[in-house]
């Protein structure tokens, strides 16, 4: 099942987040974030923009994304970047896709054109990060745009960030705003 996440999430959020920060180069972060500052993540990010989790059976988090600014000039309002992460050992299940098909769907409703992906990449074979997530947007229709070379570091080794872009709306003259969340 998927849903809009609540504040009461936020200590699975950081149970499923944690991993990403300590034992990989997933994300940059060197902290794991608080439950308080998760809560504070959730709040500010449904301010505008979807916060989506997957529940198994259960009733358990096994997965989370959510949209954000790609920058934060009116320009750019059209596009956003996207964050995904699943539970550890439930990757390769079907959930980030399940979870990306149903922010891209919103993100569509909202007047949204682009979704922007920036995803760590290793430079050569690497104990801390692999190429994944690269396929697995590829995979989603995403297209490379850019790499920028040795700009993050992390477990004293640098690491390229790329960048990868999926047009979901067309692109015309005096197009509406999009309608962010309130």
């Amino acid at each position: 099942m998927i849903r809009t996440a609540k504040l009461e999430d936020a200590e699975q959020l950081v149970e499923i987040y944690a991993p990403y920060v300590t034992d990989t180069a997933i994300t940059f972060e060197y902290e794991v974030p608080t439950v308080d500052e998760f809560r504070n993540r959730i709040t500010n990010t449904l301010k505008k923009y979807p916060y989506l989790v997957a529940e198994d059976e259960q009733g358990r988090i096994i997965g989370y994304a959510y949209a954000s600014p790609f920058k934060g000039r009116a320009a750019y309002d059209w596009a956003i970047e996207t964050s995904i992460y699943v539970k550890q050992g439930e990757a390769g299940k079907g959930y980030g896709r399940v979870l990306h098909d149903a922010l891209e769907k919103e993100l569509q409703q909202m007047g949204i054109l682009n979704m922007c992906a920036c995803i760590s990449a290793p430079r050569g074979n690497d104990p801390y990060l692999d190429e994944n997530s690269i396929q697995f947007h590829g995979h989603l229709g995403y297209r490379m745009v850019g790499r920028f070379i040795e700009c993050g570091y992390k477990f004293n080794r640098w690491y390229d960030m790329v960048w990868m872009e999926k047009h979901i709306g067309e692109h015309t003259e005096n197009i509406a705003p999009p309608r962010f969340k309130q």
